[in-house]
């Protein structure tokens, strides 16, 4: 049976978590208010509309719908900027290493995330040519813990949703793999990520003998 890896992109390839908050934290100040990293917590693997609506519930703001969409647009300005310079020292610990051999062993491979910058990111980093198929904001309308972003990446790849493998570091990306019958790796902390099939604190954690064992399963 062919199986297909699926990756999230935040958190799992590369950390720009960070630059999401400082970006988010910029507009949360310039509407008057402060915003934490662990507030930022709260917006693992979820839309930048929710991002933006749960921003203003936590500064209890309300917004007009052109307001809305002129913060929405501001704030992904502004991380586009804090993204410009991203090169391959951003890739997290290990990651090639899993991809190489995915690739080595032509098993196919996919990105599944809600970000809107995948490909350009992918790209900054050196990393593009390992996927198969890119699936992430531009192409769907329902964000995780919702499948359709892994359902459409395993439909892209021609592989059955419940031969497919996925890695994720967020509690609705796990949640969504688990909804669409796929084995859910945890990238992180275990106890946050404790309804994944498997737990690992990062790739370095992951050795090529696992990723064997998950393909002829």
């Amino acid at each position: 049976m062919k199986k297909g890896f699926i990756f999230d992109l935040d958190g799992v390839i590369v950390d720009t978590a960070k630059y999401h908050y400082l970006a988010w934290k910029k507009l949360a100040n310039e509407l008057g208010f402060e915003f934490t990293k662990e507030q930022n917590e709260l917006f693992k693997g979820v839309s930048r509309k929710r991002c933006l609506e749960i921003l203003l519930e936590i500064g209890n703001r309300e917004a007009t719908q052109k307001e809305f969409d002129t913060w929405m647009v501001e704030k992904n300005v502004d991380y586009l900027k804090y993204i410009e310079n991203m090169d391959e020292s951003e890739i997290l610990p290990d990651v090639p290493k899993i991809l190489e051999f995915l690739k080595e062993n032509k098993i196919p491979i996919a990105l599944g995330s809600a970000s809107k910058n995948a490909q350009p990111i992918l790209e900054k980093v050196g990393l593009l040519h390992y996927f198969d198929t890119i699936v992430d904001g531009n192409n769907v309308t329902k964000a995780k813990p919702d499948p359709e972003v892994f359902l459409l990446a395993a439909k892209q790849l021609g592989v059955n949703s419940n031969n497919c493998v996925v890695f994720e570091d967020a509690v609705a990306g796990v949640e969504a793999a688990n909804v669409a019958k796929m084995v859910s790796i945890g990238i992180g902390d275990k106890n946050v990520l404790s309804e994944a099939q498997f737990n690992f604190k990062d790739f370095t954690e992951i050795n090529t003998n696992f990723i064997k064992k998950l393909i002829v399963s």
